[in-house]
């Protein structure tokens, strides 16, 4: 799977994340109390679908230049 769950603090109800850490271009999606994080494609479209308000899946569209 390319999504990783990231921790959120239960006492603080905060998400923390050093951005220093991650390389290169990446997105954080959050929803129903969850946070998980993925690593954007050099080339392609990322999609994020959802239904009735909520995240149902994520679809990755890559290509090369040619």
């Amino acid at each position: 799977m390319r999504l990783k769950e990231l921790p959120i603090n239960p006492s603080t109800k905060k998400l923390e994340i050093d951005i220093m850490e991650q390389k290169g271009s990446f997105a954080i999606v959050v929803c129903d109390g969850k946070a998980k994080i993925t690593e954007l494609p050099p080339y392609g479209e990322t999609k994020i679908i959802t239904h009735q308000g909520k995240v149902k899946r994520i679809r990755f569209d890559e290509g090369e230049e040619f």
